[in-house]
């Protein structure tokens, strides 16, 4: 699918990955609705965007607040081609502490936001997707998912978050399977370390170390780089039902 003229929705939009993604759609003169909790942001993003961006504020494991989202979005640009879903938190938390097995609520608020709010902005974004007219290829929309390099190398303490994007990685086949029938596409990206929100209140020296396990480029993944991969997806008809490392060939040791 042509980027040009479509309406994508992205969750997480107000910042990192999500943002980079944002910008991204309005450049190549897409239209997008931004899906965060964080609202001043978000309505400060879609602002300096103008009148092809929107800002909704959204909790993403919520089914009303999120079909609440897709229906302004209809309501804005007429339809709905792409869903990219960045929203998520990262939890560390080891199995057994200091004060014994960790709390459980920890380990189903990560399972809650990054999987669970993953699926239920896919499954209401898909239908929206059904009404679209198809392309000359059948195509009627693409969605894409942010796994991580954990869900395939979790770290000592990443057990939740790696559960988490496991289960994104997982899900991305049985749904790609299924959507085909409807000409959606369904896609992962794993991303290795990459400069986001949520590292960037890592000490120096965590950050350069982190930075260092990386072959090569041997830095942190800039979000615009996670964005040229959004575009690489959506405009590719052959990328479906699988996820995409995106990594710089990094391999994460255990802690």
């Amino acid at each position: 699918m042509r980027i040009d003229g479509l309406t994508a929705v992205v969750t997480g939009g107000a910042s990192g990955l999500g943002e980079a993604t944002v910008r991204m759609f309005v450049q190549h003169n897409a239209k997008v609705v931004i899906l965060d909790v964080t609202e001043e942001a978000g309505k400060k993003i879609a602002d300096e965007l103008g009148e092809n961006a929107i800002f909704v504020l959204t909790d993403v494991t919520s089914e009303e607040s999120v079909k609440n989202a897709l229906d302004i979005a209809v309501k804005k640009f007429g339809e709905v081609h792409v869903a990219v879903n960045c929203a998520g938190i990262a939890v560390g938390q080891k199995v057994l502490g200091k004060n014994g097995p960790s709390p459980l609520n920890l380990f189903e608020k990560a399972i809650r936001i990054n999987l669970t709010g993953s699926y239920n902005v896919l499954r209401l974004a898909a239908g929206k997707m059904t009404l679209n007219m198809p392309n000359e290829e059948g195509e009627r929309g693409v969605i894409i998912n942010t796994a991580s390099v954990a869900a395939f190398e979790g770290q000592i303490g990443q057990a939740a978050y790696s559960a988490s994007k496991g289960g994104i990685v997982g899900m991305i086949l049985p749904i790609a399977r299924e959507l085909a029938a409807y000409g959606i596409r369904v896609m992962g990206i794993a991303p290795g370390v990459f400069e986001t929100p949520m590292v960037g209140g890592m000490s120096d020296n965590v950050r350069n170390s982190l930075g260092m396990m990386t072959p090569f480029p041997s830095r942190f993944g800039k979000p615009a780089e996670y964005a040229l991969l959004v575009r690489s997806i959506v405009e590719n008809p052959m990328l479906n039902g699988t996820t995409i490392r995106l990594d710089g060939a990094i391999r994460m040791q255990p802690k």
